[in-house]
């Protein structure tokens, strides 16, 4: 998920796939983004410092933004295909 594919490179059924890939993935990644979250909650209230905190936090921020991106750039290239072609 965080490599950086070229997808103006992959074919069309390529992207679809790709796209149905990163759907499928959606209910674990969320699992992990909540578990991060929820460390950092209870770093917050058990006495595991600041910094732990926030670098879960940022952690869990960053990790969806990279996914969001990702799937954002697939459904993007598979949309500009399909106006095109």
């Amino acid at each position: 998920m965080l490599s950086n594919k070229d997808y103006s490179q992959m074919t069309l059924n390529e992207l679809v796939s790709e796209e149905k890939k990163m759907n499928s993935q959606k209910t674990p990644f969320a699992l992990f983004i909540g578990g991060l979250v929820g460390v950092a909650v209870w770093s917050t209230t058990h006495q595991g410092g600041f910094i732990m905190t926030i670098l879960l936090l940022i952690s869990a921020v960053l990790s969806g933004n990279v996914y969001s991106r990702n799937l954002k750039s697939v459904q993007a290239e598979i949309s500009r295909r399909d106006s095109v072609g």
